[in-house]
């Protein structure tokens, strides 16, 4: 199935324009997303273009004047100064090394452009003693590598003693993996459920899609072997864990390229293997140039994304399963009324550990002097987490302070904007607008759905 397109240049007349406000409609009905605060509201018919005209007659003092004359101004919610917070996640690169050969991974194979590597004990256990070091609180460790699983040994000894020493100090740990699944035995399994794990295994869909995307070293498929490997752990899913932790989770996350022509067939075929939650990711930056999404391609997937958001829908409506982990995230953000400053935890509350110890932004930026941010044995730099979310703040990026998706999209991923620029923009707003009037629908239909 081919899915229909949405014509770039359309797109974004209609998503471009006022930054204080954003008009959308949810079918017959009009409605607003007031920016500061992500605030929607039911607006009478032609308020959208009123907004227009505020906008290109006196700009954002206009569009607040607008707001004020229905009684939508309220004081400011997004803070224009930021501290950093204490460091309460991070992700350990366990493995600088991966079995795989994927064309767009931004890890360059997982070495990062250097020369593989395993983290060795003692800078997993000083990298979870700086997480722990605190007494209550939550904590979350995340393990990525390269692929994980190949330096196994480290990786469980890490989650033993984070559990230890969490336990001792009264903190909720949460531990999550990302892996290609290729190296998970029943043992793994086993061991991922009792600790409450939510794992995230790399898939990209079926089975030619999938290995052409995701070769071994050798240049040989992996589907068969990943999917061989998956059944101890899916069927362990919601299985009771160690008292105090949640349940297993299992997502599939798919990086999706020009290749993918149909999300929704790749959707339900993850489903169909056993996946409660499936997720899409466009390949932005990528080692083979080929693989990495233009305008066109970002067109044509916002399309098959609201393809697939049109059957979430349905499927909610019919109180049916249908595990499309973006809309899903994107109603309950909407729910929460979130709105950011900052895309993520990154450089924030949140930290990448390389394995070597060295601490950057996030796990995308191991050995990135851009986004250093000091060690785990030498202790995290706080001035340069400062110095990156002073820089990154949303509000001094451009064209990010004058478009009215800022505080939902938070100004997209760093390590895609620093090495990509922001190929993506339409793409979002168009996405995120679709969300807004799906989101109205399903409140009105079914208000129990996202609490």
């Amino acid at each position: 199935m081919i899915v229909a397109t949405i014509p770039v240049a359309s797109l974004a007349r209609r998503l471009a324009g006022p930054r204080e406000a954003h008009a959308f409609r949810s079918g017959a009905a009009e409605h607003a997303l007031v920016v500061d605060g992500s605030r929607i509201y039911d607006m009478p018919e032609g308020f959208g273009a009123r907004l227009l005209e505020a906008a290109q007659r006196g700009g954002p003092a206009a569009e607040r004047e607008l707001l004020a004359s229905f009684g939508l101004d309220r004081e400011p919610a997004i803070c224009p100064e930021l501290q950093a917070p204490p460091v309460r996640a991070l992700a350990l690169a366990v493995s600088e090394h991966c079995n795989l050969g994927c064309g767009y991974c931004y890890a360059d194979g997982g070495s990062f452009g250097a020369q593989a590597q395993q983290m060795p004990w003692e800078v997993a256990r000083q990298a979870v003693e700086r997480l722990l070091e605190g007494e209550g609180g939550s904590a979350s460790l995340a393990f990525l590598g390269g692929e994980p699983l190949m330096n196994r040994k480290v990786l469980r000894r890490a989650v033993e003693h984070a559990s230890a020493l969490a336990e001792r100090r009264g903190t909720a740990l949460r531990l999550a993996l990302t892996t290609n699944a290729t190296l998970l035995i029943e043992d793994d399994a086993e061991f991922l459920a009792e600790h409450g794990f939510a794992v995230t295994v790399s898939i990209d869909g079926e089975r030619e899609l999938h290995d052409a995307l995701r070769p071994t070293r050798g240049g040989g498929g992996s589907y068969e072997r990943i999917v061989s490997r998956l059944t101890p752990l899916l069927r362990r899913q919601g299985s009771p864990a160690r008292a105090g932790r949640a349940s297993l989770q299992a997502s599939a996350r798919v990086t999706v390229t020009a290749r993918h022509r149909d999300l929704r067939a790749t959707l339900e075929h993850l489903m169909a293997l056993g996946f409660h939650s499936v997720g899409f990711a466009p390949s932005l930056t990528s080692r083979d140039p080929a693989l990495a999404l233009d305008a066109a391609d970002l067109q044509a997937l916002l399309g098959q994304m609201i393809d697939c958001a049109r059957e979430f829908e349905r499927r909610l409506l019919a109180r049916e399963p249908y595990p499309f982990s973006n809309m899903l995230a994107a109603m309950q953000e909407l729910q929460r009324g979130t709105h950011r400053p900052l895309p993520c935890g990154a450089g924030a509350g949140y930290l990448g550990v390389a394995a070597d110890g060295a601490a950057s932004a996030c796990h995308r930026f191991v050995a990135d002097p851009r986004a250093a941010m000091g060690s785990v044995q030498q202790g995290f730099d706080d001035a340069a987490r400062a110095a990156w979310l002073e820089s990154r703040h949303v509000d001094r990026q451009e064209p990010c302070r004058s478009c009215w998706a800022r505080y939902l999209c938070g100004g997209g991923c760093h390590h895609e904007v620093l090495n990509r620029g922001r190929v993506a923009c339409d793409f979002i707003r168009g996405w995120l607008d679709h969300c807004l009037g799906a989101y109205v629908r399903l409140s009105a239909a079914r208000p129990d759905a996202f609490n």
